[in-house]
C-alpha cells in the first residue's frame, strides 16, 4: 500500500538523525581497583539493579539514613554515601546509595570527612539494593574524581548494537537469532508476566511515568507536559490512560490482559486522548494546539519527535507479546491506515524508521525497569535491543 501524500509545508519538522554509535567509555582505575568494564551514570546505574560488577562516578550528596532520607549535614557514620549525576540533586530517587566499608571510611566516609559533600567520586563494586534503594555495595574500589558518561546518554545498546546486560539471563535463549526465531523465542519470553488489573494501571503509571525531575507528577505522552499524579480521571484537564495500542484494534477493551499491559498504556491528557482515539500511526495531518509537535489527519496520528521511538517500541512490543496462543487476539502490525477494529495496527514502514531514528532514552529505559521489578515481571525487548525490529520484520 502506498504511503499517504503530505502536502502540507512542514518546515522545522524533519526528524533529525540520530547518532547511532554507542561512546566507549573509559572506566577510572586506580592501584587498588577490580576490573570494571564500564564506568556509568548515576542513573545507568540504577537501572542495571542485576548484581553486576560496575564502575560508578557521581557527586556526594550525603549520608543516606532510609530508602526516602539522606542526610546533608551532622552525619551520624562513615558506613554510606549518596551519589548523584549533579551536585545539586535533591530528589533520592535519583540518587545511588554506596555502602561504605572499613577499609574507605577514613577517607570516604561522611562523619570522618564532612568535607566530601559536592565532591565527584568514583566507586567499583556491586549493583545491587542497598537500604532497599538502588545501591553499590562492597566497593573494591574508590577514588576522588572520575570522567562519568553523560546522564543521557543510553545504557542500552542502540539499534546496531549486540549485547545487553539481560542478554545472558533474561534473554538466554533469544541471543543470537532472527527472524521467525527469534520472534518465537521473545514471545515465549515476554508472556511470562503479572496481569494487573484496569484499576492498578492507575497507580502503575504514577511510578513508570513520574517525572524525573519532580516525583509528584507524571509526564504525559503526546504532550509532554509534566502534571500532578493526583489529577487522573475523566475532566477535560485531566489525564487518563492512553492504549497506544489501541483497544479497538482487536477489540480487548480494558480487561486484564493486552487492556492492562503497562508496557503499552501511558498517561495523556484526555482531550488529547479522545482526539487521538483508535488511528493508526503516521506522518501527516493538521498541528495539534494542546500537543505540540504532534499532528493529526482523519485516519492516524503522528506523536511529536522525542516519542516516537517510544510508541514503535510499544507496538512493536504488542506485537510479540499477543501471537493469539491464549486468550487475547494475535495482534500485528501492517502498513495500513485502515484497520478498524481488526486487531492490526500501522503503519509498519513509519513505526521501524521512527525505531531507528529515536532511540531509548534514560526515560524509557527506567520505565522498562520498573514495569519488569515492580509491576509485571516481563520486559519489553525492544527498549533493550532496537536492532531486533529489524532481524524480525526487516
Amino acid at each position: 500500500m502506498n504511503m499517504k501524500s503530505v502536502t502540507r509545508s512542514r518546515p522545522g519538522r524533519l526528524i533529525a538523525a540520530f547518532a547511532l554509535a554507542v561512546t566507549i567509555v573509559t572506566p577510572v582505575v586506580v592501584a587498588t581497583s577490580a576490573s570494571a568494564a564500564t564506568t556509568l551514570t548515576v542513573a545507568q546505574a540504577l537501572a542495571t539493579q542485576d548484581g553486576r560488577s560496575a564502575t560508578v562516578t557521581g557527586y556526594v550528596i550525603g549520608q543516606p539514613t532510609a530508602s526516602t532520607t539522606v542526610i546533608t549535614s551532622n552525619y551520624t557514620a562513615d558506613t554510606a554515601i549518596a551519589i548523584a549525576d549533579t551536585a545539586t540533586e535533591t530528589s533520592t530517587s535519583r540518587m545511588l546509595y554506596v555502602q561504605i566499608t572499613t577499609a574507605w571510611r577514613t577517607t570516604f566516609g561522611l562523619l570522618s570527612n564532612p568535607s566530601l559533600r559536592g565532591k565527584q567520586v568514583t566507586a567499583t563494586g556491586t549493583l545491587t539494593a542497598y537500604f532497599s534503594h538502588g545501591g553499590l555495595k562492597n566497593p573494591t574500589a574508590m577514588s576522588l574524581g572520575g570522567t562519568a558518561p553523560s546522564p543521557t546518554s543510553s545504557p542500552t545498546p542502540g539499534p546496531t548494537s549486540t549485547s545487553g546486560p539481560y542478554d545472558s539471563t533474561y534473554y538466554a535463549s533469544a541471543v543470537g537469532k532472527s527472524g521467525t526465531a527469534l520472534r518465537s523465542s521473545l514471545h515465549a519470553i515476554i508472556k511470562v508476566q503479572t496481569t494487573l488489573s484496569y484499576d492498578q494501571v492507575w497507580e502503575a503509571l504514577k511510578d513508570t511515568d513520574q517525572d524525573p525531575a519532580n516525583a509528584n507528577n507524571v509526564i504525559l505522552l503526546y504532550t509532554g507536559r509534566s502534571q500532578s499524579k493526583t489529577s487522573n480521571g475523566s475532566g477535560v484537564d485531566d489525564w487518563n490512560r492512553e492504549h497506544v495500542w489501541a483497544k479497538s484494534h482487536g477489540d480487548f477493551g480494558t480487561a486484564n490482559g493486552p487492556g492492562t499491559d503497562v508496557h503499552h498504556l501511558r498517561p495523556e491528557d484526555v482531550s488529547v486522548n479522545s482526539l487521538r482515539g483508535n488511528k493508526d500511526f503516521d506522518a501527516g495531518g493538521s498541528a495539534v494546539s494542546e500537543a505540540p509537535g504532534c499532528y493529526t489527519d482523519a485516519d492516524s496520528f503522528e506523536p511529536r519527535n522525542a516519542v516516537k521511538g517510544d510508541v514503535a517500541r510499544m507496538i512493536m512490543y504488542m506485537a510479540i507479546r499477543y501471537e493469539g496462543d491464549d486468550a487475547w487476539p494475535n495482534l500485528e502490525m501492517n502498513d495500513s491506515v485502515s484497520n478498524g477494529t481488526a486487531p492490526y495496527l500501522g503503519r509498519i514502514s513509519m513505526l521501524l524508521a521512527w525505531n531507528k531514528l529515536d532511540p531509548p532514552d534514560a526515560f524509557e529505559q527506567r520505565r522498562n525497569q520498573r514495569i519488569y521489578e515492580r509491576w509485571q515481571g516481563n520486559r519489553n525487548p525492544f527498549v533493550d535491543h532496537p536492532e531486533w525490529a529489524t532481524a524480525i520484520w526487516g
